[in-house]
């Protein structure tokens, strides 16, 4: 059932006044039971996100910009990867977005396979980037589009990392009345929650050098979560330590 309520529009608002109420409501639209959480990473589905934006707006059009050599619905570089093009277009208003094909690590794909190298506790360790799919590009091109749709407000609050848009005690149809402080200030969501779990969960070593090569990136990009994981291997290794000297009495 669409949530969203278009709001009133004094009579002497100008098309920006009114572009600007519209973005305001879209933006604290809450989406909360229409987003999908895997690992630390939140979605909204294209059919989900579509379907609130042309209720908010329904003459809304887009496009998925094509390659004008050849025809295809992405572009492509042999070394840095394909990436996707989409415009989203109200009221002569057209906002462009882009996207890079990844796999479920947010590494770059491309029309080869290929690998890379990643160094834990000392030892160097290949992975492997499968080669990208047309199945890859459509999906790319429709988080692509949602990602477009925020522009216009819709769903913004997700990509600003918070649980939920701010909300006030007025009216929302009402864009004249005064406003007041929010009731609750939204919490910012903890992107690394399931990685910090997946950590403590871990029974040995090896799973949890398994577990950082799955997630380098984020690892080395967050001092607090690279010392979780040196402190966790500390604690195995003195697991381990205890279990063999318990063995040998």
């Amino acid at each position: 059932m669409c949530k969203f309520q278009r709001p009133t529009f004094p009579a002497d608002s100008t098309a920006d006044e009114k572009r600007a109420i519209m973005f305001d409501a879209l933006s604290q639209l809450d989406l909360s039971d229409k987003v999908e959480r895997r690992e630390e990473l939140t979605y909204l589905s294209w059919a989900n996100a579509w379907a609130e934006f042309k209720y908010a707006y329904p003459s809304a059009t887009y496009r998925i910009v094509k390659d004008p050599t050849t025809g295809l619905p992405y572009f492509a570089d042999p070394l840095t990867g394909i990436i996707v093009y989409t415009e989203v277009t109200v009221d002569d208003v057209t906002h462009e977005m882009w996207l890079p094909v990844m796999d479920n690590k947010n590494k770059a794909m491309k029309f080869e396979p290929y690998t890379y190298t990643v160094t834990y506790n000392g030892k160097t360790y290949e992975k492997t980037v499968n080669a990208a799919t047309m199945f890859d590009i459509n999906k790319t091109i429709m988080r692509c589009l949602v990602k477009n749709l925020a522009m216009f407000g819709l769903g913004l609050y997700i990509y600003a990392g918070e649980d939920m848009p701010a909300r006030d005690n007025n009216t929302p149809n009402d864009p004249t009345a005064p406003t007041t402080p929010p009731t609750s200030i939204p919490k910012p969501v903890d992107r690394f929650a399931a990685i910090k779990n997946s950590i403590s969960v871990c029974a040995t070593i090896a799973d949890l050098m398994s577990l950082y090569l799955d997630h380098q990136n984020e690892v080395e990009a967050n001092p607090q979560i690279k010392e979780l994981f040196t402190a966790k291997r500390i604690q195995l290794q003195s697991l381990q330590k205890i279990d063999k000297n318990y063995g040998n009495n």
